[in-house]
């Protein structure tokens, strides 16, 4: 390996670990109540060091909101758009790799969801994630609900999104409960809706019908809705 290549890997193993510092102590302390020198001495390097990768605390912590919200975004959305089987069997894979993430990023969960800030542009980008991830799970309604009513499209793309954020956060205090009661419930609520849409025109819907099987039986599959658009 050569000297650059070195320094490459050298560099993009500092900031992991600068990442991973500040999510944890995010979490831990609140955003107001970390400071960069903490941050800098748990990740093993000085503040000159640190300032190397980012200008600013603040540039810190959006940085780590906006990875995770991608991060986040991908899995869920590409098991119910392009996994296999019915749409019941996809629903389920969907809601297993949103909590999967969830339990693979406990502190990051904390931050983004649970962290008062103080500081207007991060509360905005706050505001902005579940705006997108309100307009992500519309817009999935309107895919494979067309039924709905538009005029209810919002309301229920914010009743989806505050049951799963609801959720995540009650189970980060509640480490020893498994997911897997976690995705049948959302399963569950989520093929509660479906039932009660009459299809446009009458006859079947459009979508595929869930399974009328238990929700949660069927072995999930783990990785990480999305905040994307």
């Amino acid at each position: 390996m050569s000297e650059i290549d070195r320094s490459r890997v050298a560099r993009a193993e500092a900031r992991t670990r600068i990442e991973d510092t500040a999510a944890r102590l995010f979490a831990e302390r609140g955003f107001a109540g970390t400071t960069i020198g903490e941050i800098a001495a748990g990740a093993g390097l000085s503040k000159p060091m640190l300032y190397r990768h980012f200008d600013s605390k603040q540039e810190l912590h959006l940085a780590l909101l906006e990875r995770h919200r991608d991060e986040l975004a991908a899995a869920p959305v590409r098991e119910l758009l392009h996994g296999e089987g019915d749409l019941g069997t996809r629903m389920i894979a969907m809601y297993d790799a949103w909590f999967g993430y969830v339990e693979s990023h406990p502190y990051t969960w904390r931050m983004m969801f649970r962290d008062t800030t103080g500081d207007a542009q991060v509360e905005a980008f706050h505001r902005e994630l579940q705006r997108r991830q309100r307009e992500t799970d519309m817009a999935l309604l309107r895919e494979f609900v067309p039924g709905i009513p538009e005029a209810e499209l919002e309301p229920l793309g914010e009743a989806i999104r505050s049951a799963l954020y609801g959720l995540a956060l009650w189970w980060l205090d509640r480490p020893d409960q498994p997911r897997e009661p976690l995705v049948a419930a959302m399963t569950r609520i989520t093929r509660g809706l479906i039932s009660t849409v009459e299809p446009p025109g009458g006859g079947a819907s459009g979508a595929e019908p869930p399974d009328a099987e238990a929700p949660g039986v069927a072995a999930p599959r783990s990785e990480g809705p999305g905040a994307t658009d």
